[in-house]
């Protein structure tokens, strides 16, 4: 682990080491989406990870797909977003308020507004949603018209806005793991014949757009993008040209100067693309590796495919991750029985190294 432990700078900020925490859905927000009353306790008690994004974070009504998501649109939710931004600020880290707008992976029992999802095409996904009532079919979407696809625009850009307004150090765009944005990318979720669908260029048109809003919002210092290539989460198939779509997408975020680009790449996928997408990204690279053994987790910052390394259910279930590595001390493992909504079990309650030691003596 040469390089982990060195500081790193992504947009404005200076981090002390090359550990993130990535964006994980808990499911603990108010039914309004207000963050939880334990949610400043939760990431606070994961400050010495540096940087925190968020977990996805609806920058509208139409953008909330889940139950018990939080929210950054209304007044509300930027005083529960500032009790969290507070709190993390204290403990010495960065929090970055993650912008998930879900498009057709919702149900309307789940919305505050109870209205039909919308996306690029009228196209269902084809799986279900867990609701108050239980699993649920998705309906088929409305599919967004030219007008309102840039009112969405816009609603990413007023939810950035209110995310800084919280006190929050920037925003992460999620364009990853078959939402709203990746949505538009992949050929099965967009039949588009306008300026938004058909060619690599057009479908990578729409996350260019709302990255340019944000970044003209708050800075581009302050903004950054979140990819999954290949990933077919939410029922997507981004087909034969859907490399070509990152490859048109890549260099104009670089044009933007955006903070950084978020990378979520399975471990046992070839590091081909992932090459490619280094050379191609002037800026900061964050790269998650979901699948990784734990003794690999400073691999691709050593050989300098990434400059920082996210991790998601290692922090979840050990706060001081940090310590722990650093001391080789054994880690928690996580109790995927309460990774959504609940309490404090499985949220706040996993114990640090010195409260295992006290419990000990």
């Amino acid at each position: 682990m040469t390089k982990l432990w060195s500081p790193i700078k992504v947009g404005r900020l200076t981090l002390p080491h090359r550990l993130a925490m990535a964006p994980m859905t808990r499911s603990r927000a108010l039914w309004d989406g207000t963050p939880g009353e334990l949610s400043p306790l939760y990431y606070s008690q994961r400050a010495s990870l540096g940087l925190l994004i968020t977990e996805g974070t609806q920058p509208s009504a139409d953008g909330q797909g889940y139950i018990f998501t939080p929210g950054i649109y209304t007044d509300a939710h930027i005083a529960g977003w500032k009790k969290v931004v507070d709190r993390v600020h204290s403990a010495g880290g960065y929090l970055i308020i993650q912008l998930m707008h879900v498009g057709r992976i919702a149900h309307p029992d789940n919305t505050p507004h109870h209205r039909q999802p919308v996306a690029p095409s009228a196209i269902a996904p084809g799986i279900q949603m867990y609701t108050l009532g239980g699993m649920k079919d998705i309906p088929v979407p409305h599919a967004l018209t030219a007008d309102e696809v840039q009112k969405t625009i816009d609603e990413f850009r007023m939810a950035a806005a209110a995310a800084i307004k919280a006190g929050a150090d920037g925003v992460e765009i999620h364009g990853a793991n078959g939402y709203l944005v990746h949505q538009f990318m992949a050929e099965n979720a967009n039949t588009r014949t306008d300026q938004y669908g058909g060619s690599p260029e057009n479908r990578a048109r729409f996350g260019v757009e709302v990255a340019r809003a944000i970044s003209e919002e708050i800075g581009a210092d302050r903004t950054g993008f979140r990819i999954s290539p290949g990933n077919s989460a939410g029922g997507l198939n981004e087909g034969p040209h859907g490399e070509d779509v990152y490859r048109a997408l890549i260099p104009e975020l670089a044009k933007l100067d955006l903070a950084y680009l978020h990378v979520l790449y399975r471990a046992n996928r070839p590091d081909d693309f992932l090459k490619e997408i280094r050379t191609a990204w002037p800026n900061a690279l964050l790269v998650n590796r979901a699948g990784r053994p734990l003794e690999n987790i400073a691999d691709d910052v050593d050989a300098g495919l990434a400059d920082v390394s996210p991790v998601g259910a290692w922090a979840l279930a050990n706060p001081d991750l940090v310590e722990r590595l650093k001391a080789g001390a054994p880690l928690n493992p996580a109790d995927p029985s309460t990774f959504y909504g609940g309490d404090a079990k499985g949220y706040t309650d996993y114990p640090t190294l010195v409260e295992q030691s006290v419990d000990k003596n």
